[in-house]
């Protein structure tokens, strides 16, 4: 059973930085796309950034230029980077994990429950 598990969420003032993180544990087989998406109260989720195994990355435009994200493929885990935060992004933020076993050409989906961010004053 693989579990996903957000952290580094919390309360930031306007302009200030947070680093959120999400590990997977479980039998993974190849990661080959990690996300972040984020949901807003009466707003559409957003997917946010995502991480390929060879290590593109893509961005939406509300974040790109102020957010990054990485992964670390021995530990399964893949980060964002947030600066510049604004109070527009508030939301709960969710990763997800695309995982790929080639042996039987199987795809798995796997989402973690969530870490809240607040950007206020």
């Amino acid at each position: 059973q693989v579990q996903l598990v957000e952290s580094g969420g919390g309360l930031v003032q306007p302009g200030g930085s947070l680093r959120l993180s999400c590990a997977a544990s479980g039998i993974i087989f190849s990661p080959i796309v990690m996300e972040w998406y984020r949901q807003a109260p009466g707003k559409e989720g957003e997917l946010v950034a995502n991480i390929t195994g060879a290590g593109t990355t893509d961005y939406s435009n509300s974040v790109r230029g102020r957010f990054a994200i990485s992964r670390d493929n021995a530990k399964n885990t893949v980060f964002l980077e947030m600066n510049s935060l604004k109070p527009e992004d508030t939301a709960l933020y969710y990763c997800h994990v695309k995982d790929y076993y080639s042996a039987l050409d199987l795809t798995f989906h796997y989402w973690g429950q969530g870490t809240q961010v607040t950007v206020s004053s």
